[in-house]
């Protein structure tokens, strides 16, 4: 009881073991805002239209495709891929890499094999039975299920966290209390300056800046004229393109994000001017005439989210207008990879059709990659993923190193075009089997969750410039695209080349010389 005028304690609002308590995650920053809630109502209608209405239309056009058991399990996947992309458009926080994987999935897994199946066309022969094609959609679908398992376990803590915490002590998960990864200021200058340097050399080495702009296959043509992916190695191209575009782009998100968040930066000339010869710099090496289209949404992607950090409504329009560009523009794309006087016309009196063109054959490679496997030559256990992270191990070293899965596959189906897609769901059958398949989509859905948590609590207004964080969750949620569709052989190097710039910059030290100010 109280004596005399001394006040009472102030009541306490949670159970030390209640939802507040030490065993919860710390409180997000509050995510409603009167634009975020427009930006919601006016997402509505397209979500609707992501579940139910564009899975009707394409359903609904005639095409010589039969409607067996496989045709009704792809309808089936592409409802639950829209319907996970909706919940994304609409979730109160954004969640980069979650988004990422649902729209691909909706995309390459679900719309366009959907219309694939309704038109009877395939980009890519299916040259296993009908069944293989069948087992390829339920499992996508089951990973598809194991990727939202693994997001729903990362809502808890392990138990090795709860005894931290209960011994009074905070990891570092990102929350408030722990000391943030910060950009160290002079290293971000020392990468910028061998952005430029790397730049330059892959200029030279292809013959200067018009080829830039002229086709991806006066680019190939360039590198083989350097004598640079000799023996039927890809090691060289990949070293030389990944620095010489990897760079540039991670320096300019730094610079953006430096801009973006500082008042003082915006009124240091040295930092303006640097940013503005780095989207030149950019402009040429990472445009979308030179580069694969895959690398160039991985660059608008990590751009426009790190660029708005905190924007729901920028968050929702990407994630919206991206279905609209991948279904509308995104197949006709392809014309860049080749010469003006090569470049046939297409034409066409439907939307369904450019889906069935190569550019989404996931599906069809997954059941093909079965049937490789059932023809006999078993699974790899991961040979062909020990070749994906020794890329840089050159084939006068290692002669029997594996060759991209899509092109092995491709090569024993006797396809022409051996450029052929794997997607994780393949890569990991292929090495694992189905109960490592599985596994490993629910893996990536954990990570996946716990890092869009930690973003959450990053991407404030009242952030750090500096935050490593924010600049390397937008360039993975962009560059997903290409790791989910694969080949991760083809994919390693420029992850590899980003890791290593991002190690480099990156510091707990905030004192005058290392803090971004």
């Amino acid at each position: 009881m109280p004596v005399g005028n001394t006040p009472p304690a102030p009541p306490r609002t949670t159970a030390p073991g209640g939802p507040h308590g030490p065993h919860a995650d710390p409180p997000l920053p509050p995510p409603l805002a009167p634009r975020t809630l427009l930006s919601r109502a006016l997402a509505v209608p397209l979500v609707l239209g992501l579940a139910c209405f564009l899975p009707l239309v394409v359903i609904s056009n005639s095409g010589t495709g039969p409607r067996d058991a496989a045709f009704w399990l792809q309808l089936v996947l592409t409802v639950y891929c829209g319907v996970r992309l909706s919940a994304m458009v609409l979730t109160a926080r954004r969640k980069l890499l979650q988004a990422s994987f649902w729209m691909f999935c909706y995309m390459a897994m679900g719309v366009a094999p959907l219309a694939q199946a309704v038109l009877g066309r395939a980009p890519t022969p299916i040259v296993g039975p009908r069944e293989h094609l069948l087992q390829a959609i339920a499992l996508v679908l089951l990973g598809c299920c194991a990727f939202d398992v693994g997001a729903l376990l990362a809502r808890y803590r392990p138990l090795w966290r709860v005894q931290l915490l209960t011994a009074g002590r905070r990891p570092d998960d990102g929350s408030r209390d722990a000391r943030p990864l910060l950009i160290h200021r002079r290293r971000l200058q020392l990468l910028t300056a061998l952005a430029f340097v790397a730049a330059s050399l892959l200029i030279m080495q292809l013959g200067g800046l018009s080829i830039f702009f002229s086709s991806r296959q006066e680019i190939i043509a360039g590198i083989e004229d350097a004598g640079i992916s000799g023996d039927g190695s890809q090691a060289g191209q990949a070293l030389l393109r990944g620095f010489g575009t990897v760079l540039p782009l991670i320096a300019l998100l730094a610079y953006t994000r430096w801009l973006v968040t500082s008042r003082h930066a915006r009124h240091t000339w040295s930092v303006v001017w640097t940013f503005g010869a780095l989207v030149v710099l950019n402009l040429i090496v990472n445009n979308p005439i030179s580069n694969p289209r895959y690398w160039f949404l991985t660059v608008m992607f990590a751009l426009l989210f790190a660029a708005f950090p905190v924007s729901a409504a920028m968050y929702r329009a990407s994630l919206s207008l991206g279905v609209v560009v991948a279904l509308l523009i995104f197949p006709f794309a392809d014309r860049f990879r080749y010469d003006e006087g090569q470049a046939q016309p297409y034409e066409t009196t439907s939307f369904l059709e450019p889906l069935a063109l190569k550019d989404y054959d996931q599906v069809g490679m997954f059941a093909n990659t079965i049937t490789y496997v059932e023809a006999g030559h078993g699974h790899s256990y991961g040979y062909q993923l020990a070749g994906s992270l020794l890329f840089a191990v050159p084939r006068s070293a290692w002669e029997t190193k594996p060759t991209d899965t899509g092109v092995m596959v491709g090569e024993w189906m006797g396809a022409v075009n051996t450029n052929r897609s794997s997607p994780i769901w393949a890569e990991l059958w292929i090495d694992f089997g189905p109960v490592g398949m599985t596994a490993g989509l629910a893996g990536l859905g954990y990570a996946a969750a716990r890092v869009d948590r930690r973003v959450a609590r990053r991407a404030v207004r009242r952030s750090p410039p500096g935050s490593v964080l924010l600049i390397a969750a937008p360039l993975i949620a962009g560059y997903s695209f290409i790791l989910i569709r694969g080949p991760l052989l083809q994919a390693t190097g420029r992850v590899v080349i980003a890791a290593l710039c991002i190690a480099l910059i990156a510091t707990y030290r905030q004192d005058h010389s290392a803090r971004m100010r």
